[in-house]
């Protein structure tokens, strides 16, 4: 399973924002440290915004905070949020995949083995918080301002 580049970028704005509780975070602050784009960063704000996560407040003096103490904030809540498709494999998906039969749709155990699966995965986001992600090295980190993710 592989989490979309829009949930990755949600949970490292979290991740900044949880850090920075003692003020108000700009857009371009949290792009910046992470050197990721406004724009999009701008509808994932947006979204977070809509599920509780983030306030924000426009105008002078603006800006982001987290909707609610890093410790009420589970990761799991958060993916399940900005996941569009959690689906393994097509025939899993809610829209019924991609449209080609399976032959195996009527008995196949191998939906139920991933089913399974991505129960265990969300299980253990389930039980993670975003203050349990603020361990010494990533607050330093965030705090220092230093891009914490390498260039590929």
């Amino acid at each position: 399973m592989r989490l979309t580049l829009y949930t990755d970028y949600a949970l490292r704005t979290l991740l900044y924002l949880a850090v920075h509780t003692d003020r108000r975070v700009s857009i371009r602050e949290v792009a910046q440290t992470y050197g990721i784009s406004e724009n999009h960063l701008v509808k994932i704000i947006h979204h977070l915004g809509r599920g509780g996560f983030v306030h924000t407040q426009r105008g002078r003096g603006g800006g982001l905070t987290l909707g609610r103490p890093p410790e009420e904030i589970c990761v799991g809540d958060v993916v399940r949020h900005t996941e569009e498709d959690m689906a393994l494999v097509s025939c899993m998906a809610r829209n019924g995949g991609d449209g080609v039969a399976c032959l195996l749709s009527g008995g196949c155990h191998l939906r139920g083995v991933l089913g399974n699966a991505l129960e265990a995965f969300m299980s253990v986001l389930d039980k993670a918080t975003l203050a349990d992600l603020l361990q010494p090295y990533e607050r330093r980190t965030l705090l220092e301002g230093k891009n914490p993710v390498p260039e590929a």
